[in-house]
């Protein structure tokens, strides 16, 4: 298996940053669809093979998660010395590396034994405070092993009230992300959403929040009505006509039933998965699912990990949430590669794209006791596409907006994808920049017909920065079709691209009073 290029890199980042930090604990952070269990699995490989004895614990607490890595390791490597511990998947056994679920050897330290590298997916679980079951597991490790050393992996390195999971005394010094969703998008690695904003909007007025969530019960109060089922469901067949597989997430047990008879009453084929579910029957209906015999599911946090289903075509979301990772989970389940479609739908009656933003530059949650701003948004008059607030046109339907405001290149966070904002190049200019900080970068300007635009690489910066910079610098020469032979010479960086054919056309996201370039296109 032949690793894509952020993969690898993926891989040397981590090695770069343990070389450059005697403690401490970094956190990958990949989206949905970057290939994240082949990444495990080539490390694992590739760390057994250059220190000998080395010892691997592998943590989820999802049973799915736990048969997708040890699925991708045995790919990899089928003579790898793999032991899988879940009371789940019926295992106890421990190995080199050990594929273990956290419910079964969360009071088992002494029997996984030392451990070297503890590897945590999904760590987002992991508790900011020193408590909880992934974190006595990994103190009792760190006793058998003072050098232990953990890795994180992601898509969403955040937790309600407590902000990023690097931040008010978290196991991970730092964030590691070799990819973004747009490249991904961009490069065809995954499927692109597109969001729609729905006649009805489910109200949340007089729900309480408790953990920085909706209280479940009064949430399901509110939204679980006959009125609301009977629209959202005639809503979702009416616009998802002509397409194959829905998945719908619900706002409690009884709703997600409620859901599912509507939808059969329709006559559509429509199955419930909960948490309730009986393992068989749940498997029975995913395959169903997956293969197009059941064309509706419904569920309520369930399946949001560990859950792929490629040719999902229709999200809905009728379960409010102001938690972004929830959101980005849920919003992930559509972005695998289609057989028969470019793109999935999402149908918004929970207006959470309003709330958190593009699943491409979220609103990341706040600590507790800081406030936290909605997002934009604009609906298309003729179609009700969710569009990015720039669009002069909508790209469903090409009803054309009215003009803006004076204002040029003002950007919102509104569209399920960051829609871009476009701006022409003529010509662009690479320099070396000194900045405030004293260090020197790369500075690139693009030039349009009457505005400029300004992208700068930290190549000396170290650290994720000079990472971000790197990946950017190497997309671009695979583009022009030149190498820069040594990246971190600033004087042949500038030569020779400079002398290299800029791109048609790039795409901006605006970042407080700054624009950051999110993409570019070749002619």
């Amino acid at each position: 298996m032949i690793l894509r290029d952020y993969q690898r890199q993926a891989i040397d980042s981590l090695y770069d940053w343990f070389r450059k930090n005697d403690t401490g604990n970094p956190c990958l952070v990949l989206p949905t669809g970057a290939g994240k269990s082949v990444i495990l699995a080539e490390l694992c490989r590739d760390a057994l093979s250059s220190w000998p004895g080395t010892r691997i614990l592998i943590l989820s607490h999802v049973k799915e998660l736990l048969e997708q890595d040890a699925e991708k390791i045995r790919i990899l490597w089928p003579d790898a010395p793999l032991g899988i511990y879940s009371a789940g998947l019926g295992c106890r056994d421990v190995n080199a590396i050990t594929v273990a679920g956290i419910q079964s050897v969360y009071r088992k330290a002494s029997e996984i034994g030392y451990v070297d590298i503890a590897i945590v997916d999904e760590c987002h679980l992991l508790n900011h405070k020193d408590e909880g079951m992934y974190r006595n597991l990994l103190n009792e490790l760190e006793a058998i092993n003072p050098s232990l050393r953990v890795i994180g992996l992601t898509a969403t390195p955040y937790r309600l009230g407590h902000g990023l999971i690097t931040e008010g005394g978290a196991m991970f010094s730092a964030l590691i992300e070799p990819v973004r969703i747009q490249e991904l998008v961009e490069r065809g690695y995954v499927a692109p959403l597109r969001s729609k904003g729905m006649e009805l909007l489910l109200s949340v007025d007089g729900v309480k929040r408790r953990g920085g969530d909706f209280v479940e019960s009064e949430l399901a109060e509110m939204v679980n009505t006959k009125a609301n089922n009977e629209a959202m469901v005639e809503q979702t067949l009416r616009i998802a006509q002509g397409r194959r597989s829905i998945l719908v997430f619900c706002s409690g047990v009884q709703h997600a039933y409620a859901m599912r008879d509507l939808f059969r009453e329709k006559g559509e084929v429509a199955e419930a998965v909960l948490g309730e579910t009986d393992s068989e029957e749940r498997a029975r209906i995913l395959e169903d699912f997956k293969a197009g015999r059941v064309r509706v599911v419904t569920n309520n946090s369930v399946l949001t990990t560990g859950f792929d289903a490629p040719n999902t075509d229709v999200l809905v979301m009728a379960r409010p949430t102001e938690s972004v990772v929830l959101y980005i989970q849920s919003a992930g389940r559509g972005m695998r590669p289609k057989e028969h479609v470019s793109d999935c739908l999402l149908l918004d009656f929970a207006g959470n794209v309003r709330r958190h933003g593009p699943i491409t530059n979220v609103i990341p949650p706040k600590r507790k006791g800081e406030k936290k701003g909605e997002a934009p948004v604009k609906l298309c008059e003729q179609c009700q596409e969710l569009v990015h607030l720039s669009a002069k046109a909508c790209p469903a339907c090409g009803w054309a907006f009215p003009p803006p405001p004076p204002k040029r290149y003002v950007l919102g966070n509104e569209d399920i994808m960051g829609g871009p904002s476009s701006f022409g190049v003529e010509e662009w200019r690479w320099r070396r920049h000194t900045a405030a900080s004293g260090k020197e970068l790369v500075r690139v300007t693009y030039y349009g017909h009457s505005d400029s635009v300004d992208e700068y690489l930290c190549l000396l910066h170290g650290g994720y920065a000079a990472q971000k910079a790197l990946s950017a610098l190497r997309q671009m020469e695979r583009n022009c079709g030149v190498t820069v032979g040594n990246p971190y010479d600033l004087d042949e960086v500038v030569e020779t691209m400079q002398c290299a054919v800029p791109p048609k056309e790039i795409t901006i996201q605006r970042e407080g009073k700054y624009h950051r370039v999110v993409g570019k296109v070749w002619g």
